[in-house]
Protein backbone atom coordinates (compact mmCIF):
# COMPACT_ATOMS: atom_id res chain seq x y z
CA UNK A 1 0.00 0.00 0.00
CA UNK A 2 1.23 3.39 -0.82
CA UNK A 3 0.18 6.86 0.43
CA UNK A 4 0.00 10.19 -2.27
CA UNK A 5 -0.55 13.67 -1.40
CA UNK A 6 -2.80 15.60 -4.01
CA UNK A 7 -2.73 19.34 -5.23
CA UNK A 8 -4.70 20.28 -2.36
CA UNK A 9 -2.32 18.71 0.47
CA UNK A 10 -5.25 15.69 1.77
CA UNK A 11 -3.45 12.35 1.06
CA UNK A 12 -5.15 8.74 -0.30
CA UNK A 13 -3.81 5.21 -0.06
CA UNK A 14 -3.23 3.34 -3.14
CA UNK A 15 -2.62 -0.89 -3.59
CA UNK A 16 1.02 -1.39 -4.02
CA UNK A 17 1.25 -3.86 -7.16
CA UNK A 18 4.27 -5.09 -5.32
CA UNK A 19 2.23 -6.68 -1.86
CA UNK A 20 0.28 -9.50 -1.65
CA UNK A 21 -2.93 -9.44 0.07
CA UNK A 22 -4.14 -11.11 2.67
CA UNK A 23 -7.11 -12.45 0.59
CA UNK A 24 -4.69 -13.91 -1.73
CA UNK A 25 -2.23 -16.16 0.68
CA UNK A 26 -5.20 -17.41 2.51
CA UNK A 27 -6.84 -18.72 -0.55
CA UNK A 28 -4.47 -21.66 -1.07
CA UNK A 29 -5.34 -22.97 2.52
CA UNK A 30 -9.08 -22.39 1.71
CA UNK A 31 -8.70 -24.81 -0.91
CA UNK A 32 -6.73 -27.03 0.71
CA UNK A 33 -9.54 -27.30 3.95
CA UNK A 34 -12.10 -27.50 1.68
CA UNK A 35 -10.52 -30.46 -0.14
CA UNK A 36 -10.25 -32.28 2.98
CA UNK A 37 -13.62 -31.76 4.30
CA UNK A 38 -14.84 -33.21 0.92
CA UNK A 39 -12.79 -36.21 1.31
CA UNK A 40 -14.21 -36.95 4.91
CA UNK A 41 -17.76 -36.15 3.78
CA UNK A 42 -16.89 -38.76 0.97
CA UNK A 43 -16.22 -40.95 3.69
CA UNK A 44 -19.14 -40.68 6.10
CA UNK A 45 -21.89 -40.73 3.73
CA UNK A 46 -23.44 -43.40 1.17
CA UNK A 47 -19.73 -43.66 -0.27
CA UNK A 48 -18.99 -45.12 2.57
CA UNK A 49 -21.25 -47.65 2.79
CA UNK A 50 -20.65 -48.34 -1.02
CA UNK A 51 -17.26 -48.97 0.11
CA UNK A 52 -17.39 -51.05 3.15
CA UNK A 53 -20.18 -53.36 0.60
CA UNK A 54 -17.68 -53.66 -1.43
CA UNK A 55 -15.03 -54.90 1.06
CA UNK A 56 -17.36 -57.75 2.43
CA UNK A 57 -18.18 -58.76 -1.51
CA UNK A 58 -14.46 -59.06 -2.17
CA UNK A 59 -14.57 -61.11 0.75
CA UNK A 60 -17.27 -63.28 0.08
CA UNK A 61 -15.42 -63.67 -3.35
CA UNK A 62 -12.57 -65.17 -1.90
CA UNK A 63 -15.09 -67.35 0.33
CA UNK A 64 -16.69 -68.51 -2.41
CA UNK A 65 -14.12 -69.37 -4.55
CA UNK A 66 -12.78 -71.46 -1.78
CA UNK A 67 -16.12 -73.75 -1.67
CA UNK A 68 -16.27 -74.43 -5.28
CA UNK A 69 -12.71 -75.48 -4.72
CA UNK A 70 -13.14 -77.58 -1.48
CA UNK A 71 -16.79 -78.48 -1.73
CA UNK A 72 -15.74 -81.95 -4.46
CA UNK A 73 -12.27 -82.85 -2.29
CA UNK A 74 -14.36 -82.67 0.93
CA UNK A 75 -16.54 -85.25 -0.03
CA UNK A 76 -13.55 -86.72 -2.63
CA UNK A 77 -9.91 -87.42 -1.20
CA UNK A 78 -10.12 -85.42 1.87
CA UNK A 79 -12.86 -87.23 3.59
CA UNK A 80 -10.13 -90.52 2.91
CA UNK A 81 -6.88 -88.03 4.27
CA UNK A 82 -5.58 -88.90 7.21
CA UNK A 83 -6.24 -85.97 9.75
CA UNK A 84 -4.73 -84.95 13.08
CA UNK A 85 -6.95 -85.24 16.63
CA UNK A 86 -7.48 -82.30 16.74
CA UNK A 87 -9.31 -81.37 13.04
CA UNK A 88 -12.78 -80.20 13.84
CA UNK A 89 -15.82 -81.19 11.81
CA UNK A 90 -16.32 -79.86 8.34
CA UNK A 91 -19.45 -77.94 9.57
CA UNK A 92 -17.26 -75.69 11.81
CA UNK A 93 -15.60 -74.23 8.92
CA UNK A 94 -17.84 -72.14 6.82
CA UNK A 95 -19.46 -70.14 9.79
CA UNK A 96 -15.90 -69.51 11.59
CA UNK A 97 -14.67 -68.47 8.02
CA UNK A 98 -17.92 -66.34 7.35
CA UNK A 99 -17.52 -64.12 10.76
CA UNK A 100 -13.60 -63.98 10.03
CA UNK A 101 -14.18 -62.87 6.73
CA UNK A 102 -17.12 -60.05 8.04
CA UNK A 103 -14.74 -58.99 10.77
CA UNK A 104 -11.50 -57.94 8.41
CA UNK A 105 -13.82 -56.67 6.14
CA UNK A 106 -14.97 -54.02 8.54
CA UNK A 107 -11.58 -53.87 9.52
CA UNK A 108 -10.08 -52.94 6.30
CA UNK A 109 -12.88 -50.14 5.60
CA UNK A 110 -12.19 -48.56 9.09
CA UNK A 111 -8.81 -48.13 7.99
CA UNK A 112 -10.05 -46.56 4.22
CA UNK A 113 -12.06 -44.05 6.20
CA UNK A 114 -9.22 -42.36 7.96
CA UNK A 115 -7.74 -39.50 6.30
CA UNK A 116 -5.44 -39.75 3.16
CA UNK A 117 -1.67 -40.76 4.31
CA UNK A 118 1.48 -43.13 3.34
CA UNK A 119 0.29 -45.30 6.42
CA UNK A 120 -2.87 -45.87 5.23
CA UNK A 121 -2.08 -46.34 1.26
CA UNK A 122 0.61 -49.47 3.27
CA UNK A 123 -1.72 -50.42 5.26
CA UNK A 124 -4.57 -51.45 2.41
CA UNK A 125 -1.95 -52.26 0.40
CA UNK A 126 -1.05 -54.89 2.66
CA UNK A 127 -4.45 -55.84 3.38
CA UNK A 128 -5.01 -56.76 -0.85
CA UNK A 129 -1.59 -58.58 -0.80
CA UNK A 130 -2.54 -61.31 2.41
CA UNK A 131 -6.25 -61.64 0.67
CA UNK A 132 -4.84 -62.72 -2.53
CA UNK A 133 -2.43 -65.42 -1.30
CA UNK A 134 -6.04 -66.22 1.10
CA UNK A 135 -7.72 -67.05 -2.17
CA UNK A 136 -4.41 -69.38 -3.49
CA UNK A 137 -4.72 -71.54 -0.57
CA UNK A 138 -7.75 -73.42 -1.05
CA UNK A 139 -7.00 -74.37 -4.96
CA UNK A 140 -3.41 -75.18 -4.27
CA UNK A 141 -4.83 -77.41 -1.17
CA UNK A 142 -7.86 -79.13 -2.09
CA UNK A 143 -6.49 -78.91 -5.83
CA UNK A 144 -3.71 -79.88 -5.93
CA UNK A 145 -3.95 -82.31 -3.45
CA UNK A 146 -6.70 -84.11 -5.16
CA UNK A 147 -4.31 -83.39 -8.80
CA UNK A 148 -1.01 -84.64 -7.13
CA UNK A 149 -1.49 -85.74 -3.59
CA UNK A 150 1.07 -84.63 -0.96
CA UNK A 151 3.41 -82.70 -3.08
CA UNK A 152 0.29 -80.46 -3.14
CA UNK A 153 -0.47 -79.67 0.03
CA UNK A 154 3.01 -79.27 1.05
CA UNK A 155 2.78 -76.14 -1.65
CA UNK A 156 -0.29 -75.39 0.25
CA UNK A 157 1.79 -75.53 3.12
CA UNK A 158 4.32 -72.97 1.69
CA UNK A 159 1.55 -70.59 0.80
CA UNK A 160 0.10 -70.43 3.83
CA UNK A 161 2.95 -69.65 5.99
CA UNK A 162 3.32 -66.70 3.60
CA UNK A 163 -0.37 -66.12 4.62
CA UNK A 164 0.50 -66.00 8.24
CA UNK A 165 3.71 -63.89 8.11
CA UNK A 166 1.17 -61.30 5.30
CA UNK A 167 -1.38 -61.21 7.70
CA UNK A 168 0.94 -60.29 10.95
CA UNK A 169 2.32 -57.66 8.92
CA UNK A 170 -1.00 -56.38 7.82
CA UNK A 171 -2.56 -56.00 11.87
CA UNK A 172 1.17 -54.28 12.07
CA UNK A 173 0.43 -51.67 9.15
CA UNK A 174 -3.59 -51.83 10.15
CA UNK A 175 -1.97 -50.71 14.03
CA UNK A 176 -0.43 -47.56 12.71
CA UNK A 177 -3.85 -46.20 11.59
CA UNK A 178 -6.23 -47.86 13.36
CA UNK A 179 -5.71 -49.82 16.54
CA UNK A 180 -9.14 -51.02 16.46
CA UNK A 181 -9.20 -52.16 13.23
CA UNK A 182 -5.53 -54.21 13.74
CA UNK A 183 -7.33 -55.96 16.69
CA UNK A 184 -10.29 -57.17 14.58
CA UNK A 185 -7.29 -59.18 12.61
CA UNK A 186 -6.28 -61.14 14.94
CA UNK A 187 -8.81 -63.64 15.58
CA UNK A 188 -8.30 -64.17 11.63
CA UNK A 189 -4.52 -64.55 12.44
CA UNK A 190 -5.09 -66.92 15.12
CA UNK A 191 -7.26 -69.48 12.96
CA UNK A 192 -4.63 -68.86 10.14
CA UNK A 193 -1.91 -70.37 12.04
CA UNK A 194 -4.72 -73.21 13.51
CA UNK A 195 -5.23 -74.30 9.57
CA UNK A 196 -1.39 -74.24 9.24
CA UNK A 197 -0.94 -76.65 11.82
CA UNK A 198 -3.79 -78.59 10.21
CA UNK A 199 -2.16 -78.28 6.64
CA UNK A 200 1.12 -79.38 8.06
CA UNK A 201 -0.34 -82.81 9.67
CA UNK A 202 -1.95 -83.51 6.55
CA UNK A 203 0.36 -83.25 4.36
CA UNK A 204 2.96 -85.45 7.17
CA UNK A 205 0.53 -87.70 7.04
CA UNK A 206 -0.37 -88.25 3.39
CA UNK A 207 0.75 -91.11 2.04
Amino acid sequence: MTTTRSFDGSTSSVPSPYRMTAHSTAAPSSVSSSVAADRAASRSGGRSVLVLLGFIGIAAAVAALGSVVSGPAIEGWYADAAKPMWNPPNAVFGPVWTVLYLLISVAAWLVWRRPDSELRTRALRAYVAQLALNALWSPAFFGLGALIGAPGLWIALGIIVALDVLILATIIRFGDVSRVAAGMLVPYWFWALFATTLNAAIAVLAR
